[in-house]
């Protein structure tokens, strides 16, 4: 299930519907429409709290407290937010869900919300996390503001319980500079914790290119941002992307991703033009002088020069005590098929050495000669 992580970008909608429904669906259905046009694996994330027991009533009313405030003031009905939820499914994308108390985690099981998050606030929320994990649901959590022993003891909680997990590097600074960004963190988590799907969220707000293709050549493969909309007169927060910048940050992403290539586990293979290339630019093995067959080759009996003809053994393959089966005159080229030594008979080097070269060149000049025993 941990395929479901592999380069999945997080759009945030938090709490930037502001309490509105109507514009909580614009949002989803225009980054929706940027998800597409991008032909990137994405899923909208939202927050839901139990608000009657998130907030203790005798503090509801509180303006002096500004999470308080900000959470009563954005506050939609469980109906509202299941809508929301299947706006996002009928969009297209993944559903996904933070959860910030218990009732919450019951309600994305009843919504059929696919992935779960826990907040960079409730990596030790003990009571919150157990009812996450009993979900089954796969889990991504945030590391801001974290230390060490925090995000050891998350990772081996879930871990120990095979539930498919996956661990953000996160500064939760709004919003954070470039400098506040330390995304080297991302090396020292994918050390840390082989194999597990390390991510990036992020609460920048000036770049939309830089830092994915940073985080993606880093080894991320999970990159969270909030999203808004600039409409109804409603001030956009400054670590908000907003839809053209989410195309740019897509964009950003498939670059970086054709830059980087295939996975960095294995040796990438050469293609045809690329081996032509440096062929060309490979010595071939002359003879010095008149040789006769028979004659055991030595390095004193052959130079290198370019260019490398058909046939003809090169700088890569001559060792010396090869046997000519045919004379070799001055200047002439030593081929393959004319020498008898051990790698002479390696069917895979025959291949090679006949489709390589070009097919013709004059006999170089004196001054040309580089004599493989004075090297």
């Amino acid at each position: 299930m941990n395929a479901i992580f592999d380069n999945l970008f997080v759009l945030e909608l938090a709490n930037n519907h502001w309490g509105s429904l109507e514009r909580g669906l614009r949002i989803i259905d225009q980054f929706g429409c940027v998800v597409h046009s991008n032909g990137v694996h994405a899923a909208i994330k939202l927050q839901f709290r139990d608000v009657p027991s998130f907030i203790h009533r005798q503090h509801r009313d509180r303006g002096d407290v500004r999470y308080i405030k900000k959470v009563g003031a954005t506050e939609l009905t469980w109906a509202e937010q299941a809508r929301m939820v299947e706006a996002v499914r009928n969009a297209g994308m993944v559903t996904m869900v933070t959860p910030f108390d218990e009732v919450s985690v019951d309600k994305c099981v009843e919504f059929g919300v696919e992935i779960l998050k826990i907040a960079s606030s409730d990596i030790r929320d003990r009571i919150l996390i157990e009812k996450i994990a009993s979900t089954g649901k796969p889990v991504i959590a945030s590391s801001g503001g974290s230390n060490l022993e925090d995000v050891d003891r998350l990772v081996s909680f879930f871990r120990d319980r095979g539930v498919p997990f996956a661990l953000n590097h996160c500064v939760s600074i709004y919003p954070s500079e470039d400098h506040e960004l330390e995304m080297n963190q991302i090396d020292f988590l994918r050390t840390r914790f082989p194999g597990l799907v390390i991510g990036f969220s992020t609460h920048e707000k000036t770049d939309w290119a830089s830092s994915v293709m940073i985080a993606y050549a880093k080894g991320a493969r999970t990159f969270e941002r909030h999203i808004d909309i600039d409409e109804d007169g409603i001030p956009v927060s400054p670590y908000c992307t907003l839809p053209h910048q989410a195309d740019a940050w897509f964009k950003a992403f498939h670059k970086v991703v054709e830059m980087c290539g295939a996975s960095g586990a294995v040796k990438r293979i050469p293609p045809e033009k690329e081996v032509r290339y440096l062929d060309e630019l490979v010595r071939g093995v002359y003879a010095v002088r008149d040789l006769p067959a028979g004659h055991v080759l030595t390095p004193d009996d052959v130079y290198l020069a370019v260019p490398l003809v058909h046939g003809q053994i090169s700088v890569r393959e001559f060792k010396g005590g090869e046997v000519l089966k045919s004379p070799v005159s001055k200047d002439g080229v030593v081929r393959l098929r004319e020498i008898d030594c051990a790698y002479a008979n390696d069917l895979s080097l025959q291949r090679l050495v006949e489709g390589r070269g070009v097919v013709r060149a004059p006999a170089p000049k004196e001054a040309d000669r580089i004599r493989v025993g004075a090297v």
